[in-house]
């Protein structure tokens, strides 16, 4: 589990195909229980004008129905067994395929540089927390740096171990991630004065559908060209509509944590 990844674009074998729908879940469950939910979901509320139940209605068709999508997508990865854009070349063409390719690329960067950063700003706010380090120092600089390039140096490693230490990282990464995330959500819940959450207007439908957009952006249409590069490991015998319900399921889950809209009526 832990060797080097062998596999580049080059088909897997059917030999090694030996993933099940369970992996695609706790893959994209991992990827949808971090702390970015509560900021895309404050967006909901504060700036659409939506309800809590209307976005928690919206971040659950919004991710859920994106990554139904992702699923769909996943099921050329089992059949091909070979990463989304070696397979669009079936389409495109291979000069064809350079302008997806691109796109792939810059939207990958862009989650990498999101993800990285997000990550090193906690870990610079647990320093603070924990030392009480100050924040406008000049050493802070530094520590920005070396945090940043931690987490690359993870994210860097973690993937070139392999798929199957991927899955593996991302199941024990729920459990972590999810503690955590109702960590926060009691806290938050617990705060919430929800006399005044419910004395909110409805938002209209139109900001409804803007929400789903928003959310959908944000969770599934990024990672749509990622569903067959995940899903080539898995078993040829594995029905199609079970790969679209584990991508759909795992990242439709973590957005019903009451901590996604919460900002009317927090208590300081």
């Amino acid at each position: 589990m832990t060797t080097i990844e062998q596999r580049g674009i080059e088909p897997v074998p059917v030999a090694e195909r030996t993933g099940t729908p369970g992996a695609l879940f706790w893959v994209w469950f991992a990827a949808n229980i971090s702390i970015l939910g509560l900021p895309l979901g404050a967006t909901l509320v504060a700036f659409q004008g939506l309800t809590v139940w209307q976005a928690l209605l919206v971040a659950v068709i919004g991710a859920a129905g994106s990554f139904a999508v992702v699923g769909v997508i996943s099921i050329a990865g089992r059949r091909g067994g070979a990463p989304g854009l070696t397979l669009s070349r079936a389409v495109f063409g291979v000069r064809g395929n350079i302008g997806p390719t691109a796109v792939s690329l810059l939207s990958r960067l862009g989650w990498e540089t999101v993800n990285t950063s997000t990550a090193a700003f906690v870990l610079l706010s647990l320093f603070t927390i924990l030392f009480g380090t100050d924040g406008g120092s000049k050493a802070h600089p530094v520590v920005t740096v070396v945090a940043i390039l931690l987490f690359v140096a993870a994210t860097v490693l973690i993937s070139g171990l392999g798929h199957a230490f991927i899955v593996a990282v991302q199941k024990w990464a729920t459990w972590v991630f999810g503690a955590l995330n109702v960590f926060v959500a009691v806290f938050l819940v617990a705060r919430i004065d929800w006399d005044v959450v419910g004395a909110q207007p409805a938002g209209p439908i139109a900001a409804m559908v803007i929400g789903v957009g928003t959310i959908a952006a944000g969770t599934g249409i990024g990672w749509a060209t990622a569903g067959a590069d995940i899903a080539r490991y898995t078993r040829t015998s594995v029905r199609a509509g079970k790969l679209v319900a584990a991508s759909a399921a795992g990242a439709g889950i973590p957005p019903r944590r009451p901590g996604r809209a919460r900002l009317p009526g927090v208590r300081r």
